[in-house]
């Protein structure tokens, strides 16, 4: 090795040396003081520099340099930690009464004495444990139970609001509680990448969030854009605790990021207006809020309020009410799924609400607007579920205009003028026509979608562009596409034609069960698909299965077994398969390589159900298969445990009635932590 790729090079250490303080400036300058000086680009040149030089002095690279925020390599699962100081949980109060019988509890405790109280921001992020050991970054944990929490380290070092190293006059052991969160914008952002590449968009940032946390390749997370506060300590070595207002303030001087709107109250009458007040100038933040939290200013105070099992005695989040605008039902317009399905959607006034315009809503289908009973002209009530999703609560009967009559159910598709009918033992209306442009756009990005043959680059406006063309009308049609065609539609130059069409030929080979899913086969998802794949092996055994043979596969009902025999015996789709197979597309499951890792759910089969907070559906199925276990979608005897989220129904009933282990997701997590 020549002396310049040393890695004791002085020149090289020093240079390396002056990067690692500029990029840890620059981070203190725009997550502690909101006073950036370099652009985004300036950023990462310098980030890049520092990679190379580590690249080309591998020594001289340590666990705090500022290059471990790209993510490492991916993790074959989460190690479980056990929290030395258990994280709480906070109770809750959702009106002014409540806030003050919290106060009438806290002087009850402290034999009379009036306390001053912090306000904080309550944000609608994960809770996270960072660990600093003589001022370095060296563990980041989930909440978990409260007991025992994941080991995200490598995920939190990807997270540039973090430091990676405290600044100087830090405690030499120090455990800090915070919450990570992701913007507004940042959500807006990846959703418009997700839009681009035909995927679901995703729906909030707390879930975002918690997702994205949850990611085994830290290189993923580096890539979106999450962000931190600090809160509170855990526990420190040498420091004297002497209020939560000098708790941020030390935070903020060791180099943690700090919300900034906090507030000392000295009464609750205060407490209250700043609640009040928050209520509606938290849409300005560009970030989730969904309360705020009240704490006991003094630490002394604290000590003698002392903690339930559950939660401390001396704090209390204030959850803001769901907020109802009022605005006007101008026209109900009909969208048509991949399925067929008709949707009616509310087309309202643009009405301000929980920080966004709305001016539309889905209306589901058309029970749902009959039982709701609304007309048009209306004046309606609108609320959005979990803040995020419109939906429109009810109709205001003395508001209604003398001349309003009940929205018709549609004879025809309006798209493509075809027959509808509704479903035998459903609520939906939908198009027979299979030819119908809507459908046949629906499709063919449902088909392209990255859960199914994962066509990058093949997004919604393209498809419109080719469908309205002529150049497609179905998935086969697809792989007949030239990248000298491509180039005629708008905006498509020719590398990106030359990339769409390397996209589409790739997509050939993608397994069985990713073509079964692509298909849009009713009532088969993605798992379902895998399930089909897996016990067949071949699409033409698929093809050939009775409906009684299928009942027997595990987690394939009835329902299940008549949709995938009709599919199949609709002679468009048997001729569909055969384009696709003359195209060259795979026909075959394509078996995987066994984990190398450790497999605790082995034998184990889960059913999940109801809304989760901290997975979305497919995580939750892939960290359970990683591990072992089957992931199946229907209870049974067989079924081992059941992970049950909000709102979770039937199947939650059933599990009950058999003597099934009931999970909530923290159990789950204790469950899979502690296995692995």
């Amino acid at each position: 090795m020549s002396t310049d790729t040393h890695s004791d090079s002085p020149a090289a250490r020093r240079r390396l040396d002056q990067i690692k303080a500029e990029l840890e400036r620059h981070n203190r300058l725009y997550y502690l003081e909101a006073a950036p000086e370099i652009s985004d680009f300036e950023y990462d040149a310098l980030m890049r520099e520092l990679m190379d030089l580590e690249r080309r002095f591998p020594d001289l690279r340590t666990p705090d340099s500022p290059s471990q925020r790209v993510g490492g390599a991916p993790l074959d699962a989460f190690q479980t930690v056990t929290h030395r100081v258990p994280m709480l949980s906070i109770d809750n109060t959702y009106s002014p009464e409540e806030l003050r019988e919290f106060d009438d509890r806290v002087r009850k405790g402290l034999g009379g004495e009036s306390p001053a109280y912090i306000v904080e921001l309550k944000l609608d992020g994960v809770a996270i444990s960072l660990r600093y050991e003589k001022g370095v970054l060296i563990r980041g944990a989930t909440r978990g139970d409260g007991v025992r929490g994941d080991d995200v380290t490598q995920n939190v070092r990807a997270i540039r609001a973090v430091p990676l190293r405290l600044a100087d006059g830090a405690p030499e052991s120090l455990e800090v509680r915070g919450e990570v969160f992701m913007r507004n914008a940042e959500l807006d952002r990846l959703n418009k990448l997700r839009e681009e590449s035909g995927d679901e968009p995703y729906r909030n940032p707390r879930n975002t969030t918690a997702g994205t946390l949850k990611l085994l390749d830290s290189r993923t997370v580096a890539e979106r854009r999450l962000e931190f506060f600090a809160y509170d300590i855990a526990e420190s070595e040498g420091v004297n605790i002497v209020s939560h207002l000098q708790t941020l303030r030390d935070l903020q001087a060791w180099g943690l990021p700090v919300n900034p709107h906090h507030q000392r109250c000295g009464s609750m009458d205060e407490v209250i207006d700043a609640c009040q007040r928050w209520h509606e100038k938290r849409h300005t933040l560009g970030y989730e809020t969904d309360g705020m939290v009240v704490k006991v200013d003094a630490a002394a105070q604290r000590q003698r309020l002392g903690s339930t099992a559950k939660s401390p005695r001396w704090v209390i989040a204030y959850k803001f009410p769901a907020e109802v605008a009022r605005t006007r039902l101008n026209n109900i317009v009909v969208q048509v799924g991949k399925s067929g399905a008709l949707t009616p959607v509310a087309e309202m006034d643009p009405v301000k609400l929980a920080g966004t315009i709305v001016k539309r809503a889905t209306l589901h289908n058309f029970e749902e607007l009959a039982k709701k009973d609304l007309r048009l002209g209306d004046t309606v009530e609108v609320q959005k579920a979990g803040e995020i999703i419109p939906q429109v609560l009810r109709f205001l009967p003395e508001a209604r205009p003398a001349e309003a009559v009940a929205y018709p159910l549609p004879k025809a598709c309006p798209v493509c003028g075809g027959e509808v009918h509704k479903d035998p033992d459903g609520v939906f209306l939908r198009c027979l026509n299979l030819s119908c442009p809507a459908q046949v756009k629906e499709r063919l990005e449902h088909f392209a979608s990255r859960k199914a043959m994962d066509i990058d680059g093949l997004g919604p406006a393209l498809i419109t562009q080719l469908v309205d063309k002529g150049y497609v009308t179905g998935p086969a049609d697809l792989y007949a596409l030239h990248a000298d065609r491509l180039c005629t539609l708008d905006r498509m130059a020719q590398k990106s034609a030359d990339n769409l069409v390397k996209a589409i030929e790739a997509s050939k080979a993608r397994p069985l069960g990713r073509l079964l899913f692509g298909l849009g086969i009713r009532h088969v998802g993605a798992h379902t698909a895998e399930v089909l794949a897996g016990h067949f092996g071949h699409i033409d055994a698929v093809m050939a299965a009775p409906a009684d043979q299928l009942q027997g596969i595990p987690d394939i009902g009835g329902v299940v077994a008549d949709s995938i025999r009709d599919f199949f015996d609709t002679p468009q789709n048997r001729d569909l398969i055969e384009k696709l197979r003359s195209a060259g597309v795979n026909m075959e499951e394509v078996l995987a390589a066994a984990p190398s890792g450790p497999r605790p759910f082995h034998g184990m089969t889960f059913v999940v159900t109801g809304t989760l907070t901290k997975y979305t559906r497919d995580e939750i199925h892939d960290r359970i298969k990683a591990l072992g276990g089957k992931a199946a979608s229907s209870v049974s005897k067989s079924t081992t445990y059941l992970v049950a989220g909000e709102s979770a129904g039937s199947k939650l009933e059933k599990a009950r009635q058999l003597g099934l282990a009931i999970l909530n997701e923290d159990e789950f997590d204790a469950l899979a932590g502690g296995n692995t």
